[in-house]
């Protein structure tokens, strides 16, 4: 019997990426926290599998090549609204020992406006398997939009499917952290898969261990803690694992290793792999993805 093959849709913003490279130039791509992990679904699932990105960009040369990119890599950009009166935004990578810095220009992003046609996005929804988003794609929207993805987002649950989310808590994108925290929780008592960094967590919620942070979302029915090189910690219908990542010799960029991580696991874990073995996928994608240089390095 042919194994089942997911219908993933990933929420966000895709934005250009312009990516150090070792002669002292950038390198222009598209990249951006939920497409990245799209991205890498795309290529840890087979071909029957689907992956789909729902977004806004605009209508000139430079969406035109967006999509062609997304479409190339595999990704379905039906739902993609096109907008004439915005278009992508761009970020700029700073690597320091391969930690990485980000510096934005994103006013005009027409992703900024993805859920103001809530029939566009009730559309893109249906018949999905799983649907994924960050807290980068709760930044970006107006509170009003907000409030429209998540009752959506509520709706496609009751139709049966699965939501997965990654708090990705980026303070700078809100007005405060207190808004920050309150748009992120109430986002997590509706997610069925949870993906948060520690270090984030800790410095958002004040956190002081990885426990903490999987106590706090103990209504969460599956939930693995990140934590970089050190161990992740995950819980799931009352298991709970500890899985210490590969060991990196040298890491060249750490762009994207949250979002690979994500995309690892949430295919091991579609697939029906135990939680220390989706775990351990999604660890060793992550390790691979950090020896390259940019967020999309195929594993």
């Amino acid at each position: 019997m042919p194994q089942w093959q997911p219908d993933i849709l990933c929420i966000g913003e895709c934005m250009v990426e312009m990516a150090p490279q070792p002669d002292g130039l950038y390198a222009m791509g598209f990249a951006g926290d939920t497409f990245n992990t799209a991205w890498h679904l795309r290529h840890q699932l087979s071909p029957e599998g689907r992956v789909s990105y729902f977004s806004a960009v605009g209508q000139e040369s430079l969406s035109d090549r967006m999509l062609a990119f997304m479409g190339e890599a595999g990704i379905d950009t039906a739902q993609v609204q096109r907008r004439a009166d915005r278009t992508v935004g761009l970020y700029l990578i700073e690597l320091t020992q391969g930690e990485r810095s980000f510096s934005y220009w994103r006013d005009r992003s027409a992703a900024r406006l993805l859920a103001e046609d809530a029939a566009a996005l009730a559309a893109a929804l249906a018949g999905r398997d799983l649907v994924y988003l960050s807290g980068i794609t709760l930044a970006i929207l107006e509170p009003e939009a907000r409030a429209v993805l998540l009752s959506a987002l509520a709706a496609a649950q009751a139709a049966g499917a699965r939501v997965a989310f990654d708090p990705n808590l980026r303070p700078r994108l809100w007005p405060s952290r207190e808004a920050m925290c309150a748009a992120v929780t109430e986002m997590a008592r509706q997610t069925d898969i949870l993906l948060p960094s520690f270090d984030d967590e800790a410095a958002a919620f004040g956190d002081a261990t990885p426990e903490a942070t999987l106590d706090r979302y103990a209504t969460v029915g599956c939930v693995a803690v990140k934590n970089g090189a050190a161990e992740v910690l995950a819980r799931a219908a009352g298991a709970q694992v500890r899985v210490q990542p590969p060991h990196v010799a040298k890491m060249v960029d750490s762009t994207g290793a949250g979002d690979s991580f994500n995309a690892g696991f949430l295919a091991a874990w579609l697939a029906g792999q135990d939680l220390g073995s989706a775990v351990a996928a999604g660890a060793q994608l992550a390790s691979r993805v950090v020896q390259g240089r940019g967020a999309l390095v195929a594993g």
